[in-house]
């Protein structure tokens, strides 16, 4: 069971920022999808939706995210994903629900920095810097591989480009966790390709590393998927670590094909079920009768 033993709404990130560093069993409170299911003790919860941090902002070169803004809401922005190849809306689709959606916050997932999180893998293949209390502004690539620090997430800011992108993801079934999940992104004259659900958190590979030109023959995606399969993996319930290196190279080669317009964008790989209407009658139970909308 969560417990705590004070409860704070702070009017200033600063201020938020303080309480948080004065206790080391102090947290902050965004979303508190995750933190709810814990079983454990907290002197004093940290809530920021004072801080006017739900907001989300287009300015003309970049798309400033407030860190309470949820989930569905950067889902549903249509200005957001159409300018970012629609990565954002395509891999948060299949977490869970739209209920859990509106309760989880950008800014708690990554921060997070979960392994198994779509949302980071997602962003992290943009040009994407993120706003700390205590450290300022930093890139989105660097804040992933720095150990956890004590400080709050106030914005997340994707800056503006030409994006071809898309992004991938494997699921044993709908709204599970993924085995695996790759987000390729072309902006400023080279790829840039995430992968994540190793299961540990997303990496990514660009530049020299790895060595896909814009416009690349079959040879040299073939090297750079290869390239991808060799990051460190291991194996849990959902996938061993010789299928998350074969899927490492098959979604990454799927993603970067259809961001580059090679391959037509996939269907969904879920197709819900048909509705089952039973009213007590049998007849009933296997249908609505020829001619009759389902209502």
């Amino acid at each position: 069971m969560l417990q705590f033993k004070n409860y704070a709404r702070p009017d200033t990130a600063e201020e938020a920022y303080e309480l948080l560093r004065k206790g080391r069993m102090n947290r902050v409170l965004g979303g508190g999808v995750w933190l709810r299911l814990q079983d454990r003790r907290i002197s004093t919860m940290i809530d920021l939706s004072n801080l006017g941090l739900d907001q989300i902002e287009e300015t003309p070169d970049s798309f400033v995210i407030g860190a309470m803004v949820t989930l569905h809401e950067l889902e549903r922005h249509v200005a957001f994903n159409e300018a970012t190849g629609n990565v954002f809306r395509d891999a948060v689709q299949d977490v869970v629900g739209v209920q859990m959606r509106n309760c989880a916050t950008v800014g708690g997932s990554v921060f997070g920095r979960f392994g198994f999180s779509d949302v980071l893998t997602s962003l992290l293949a943009l040009d994407t810097e993120i706003e700390l209390v205590g450290a300022g502004i930093v890139s989105l690539a660097t804040f992933a591989s720095m150990p956890y620090e004590r400080d709050i997430l106030t914005h997340v800011i994707v800056h503006k480009h030409d994006y071809a992108a898309n992004f991938q993801a494997l699921r044993n079934s709908a709204t599970d966790f993924p085995v695996l999940n790759v987000c390729a992104a072309a902006w400023g004259g080279a790829w840039h390709v995430t992968v994540g659900a190793r299961p540990c958190r997303a990496r990514l590979v660009e530049g020299d590393r790895l060595g896909l030109p814009l416009e690349f023959t079959d040879e040299e995606l073939d090297a750079s998927c290869s390239r991808l399969a060799e990051l460190p993996m291991s194996g849990n319930m959902r996938g061993s670590e010789r299928y998350r290196r074969h899927l490492a190279r098959e979604l990454g080669r799927r993603a970067i094909r259809v961001a580059a317009g090679l391959d037509p964008i996939p269907a969904s790989t879920f197709t819900p079920a048909p509705r089952t209407v039973c009213s007590g009658d049998l007849h009933d139970a296997e249908g609505p009768k020829t001619g009759e909308g389902d209502n």
